[in-house]
């Protein structure tokens, strides 16, 4: 089930990632050569009238997009094809082809969160355990049974807002991702509690009284907000209509893409700890495991990945497309395209800086499963 479901993961995802390209490529009047899922020795070729390769390669661990393109030094490009060719495309089309990859990563994520949540899913509720004393939730009168209700993001005087409602919780997977927002943005909160005599309060927790992420710290553990235990059959469902459910699940990508940002800008900062970045063992056991627990735990890891992966491709390394997008601001700003061979140059750059990140999550999952 393991293999099974990480052939799924990387076939779903990165067929979705590629086949942004595509439609924007088809889109923009630019001719796609080759749509090929995996690596290696072709498996099955189909050839499409409108001359594009589509190939299923014996390498399941990526894919791409080969468009017609002059920069292509194999490529001998006729006259009557040119206003095929990618190169021969304006900025912004050439930069919207480019970007609608990582674009569809993050499409796909609303849509899987968006099917979980139009389909109803149970949810842990927001209730809290008895915190530590030592932590910042202890030392401003948070209490076991706790309920939280309502957050609201404070202004940068450190008080609630005057103006405006709480945010309605409704579980704790949403406030742990608020808290995660709070902890790497740095900035303080208010909580509508509950109380277990059914009074409602509010507790503040000051930006400068936060617990800043460290690689060896507990953040959450020394803020205090931990879930308590709640039986199964105590979980609250969580199922929207069509509409709340898109809004709902664009919001929670949107707010799992800001933290994995500063999470992944703490790892050049030492921030955080650079043992986090996961390789193809780390998504093989997990896809295994979300895999066996249920269909709606598998398609939230789907979404997490292919936020994941969206993001990594909008990194600004010459090999990904954060890298080509990076080319095309210098055009916008400079007002011309970087030199071919220079960019020949980067890609080097940028190909042993990507194999240096793969061996370092390689060798993290090596650590992780086989380390006695």
């Amino acid at each position: 089930m393991t293999l099974a479901a990480f052939l799924v993961t990387l076939g779903v995802l990165v067929s979705f990632h590629e086949f942004g390209h595509f439609v924007a490529a088809r889109a923009c009047g630019v001719r796609v050569l080759r749509f090929a899922i995996g690596f290696g020795k072709p498996l099955l070729i189909y050839r499409a009238k409108n001359k594009t390769e589509w190939v299923l390669a014996s390498i399941p661990l990526g894919g791409y997009v080969k468009l017609l393109d002059g920069r292509d030094r194999s490529q001998l490009i006729a006259s009557n094809e040119q206003s095929e060719s990618f190169d021969q495309k304006p900025l912004w089309q050439r930069s919207l082809v480019v970007a609608a990859g990582p674009l569809a990563n993050f499409f796909l994520a609303i849509a899987l969160f968006s099917v979980i949540y139009i389909s109803g899913v149970p949810q842990l509720p927001a209730v809290l355990q008895n915190p530590q004393e030592s932590s910042v939730a202890a030392k401003l009168g948070v209490i076991e049974g706790d309920r939280v209700l309502g957050w609201q993001s404070l202004n940068s005087e450190g008080a609630v807002p005057a103006f405006g409602e709480f945010e309605p919780i409704p579980s704790w997977n949403a406030l742990r991702w608020n808290l995660m927002d709070a902890l790497s943005g740095e900035h303080g909160f208010a909580l509508q509690l509950q109380d277990p005599a059914g009074n409602q309060v509010i507790k503040i927790f000051k930006a400068l009284d936060l617990p800043r992420i460290s690689p060896d710290g507990d953040p959450m553990g020394q803020l205090g907000l931990l879930p308590k235990m709640t039986p199964l059959a105590d979980w609250q469902e969580l199922k929207l209509d069509p509409l709340n459910a898109i809004r709902f699940a664009s919001q929670r990508v949107w707010l799992i893409s800001k933290v994995s940002v500063r999470l992944m800008l703490g790892m050049l900062t030492g921030q955080t700890s650079i043992k986090q970045l996961g390789g193809p063992l780390s998504i093989a056991d997990m896809a295994g495991k979300s895999a066996q627990v249920g269909w709606q735990p598998f398609l939230a890891f789907l979404a997490l990945i292919s936020i994941s992966i969206g993001l990594l491709n909008l990194l600004p390394f010459p090999m990904l497309d954060g890298g080509q997008l990076l080319y095309d601001a210098w055009e916008l700003v400079a007002g011309k395209r970087i030199p071919i061979s220079m960019q020949e140059q980067f890609q080097k750059v940028g190909f042993l800086l990507l194999i240096s990140m793969s061996m370092l999550a390689l060798f993290n999952d090596l650590q992780r499963y086989f380390s006695p």
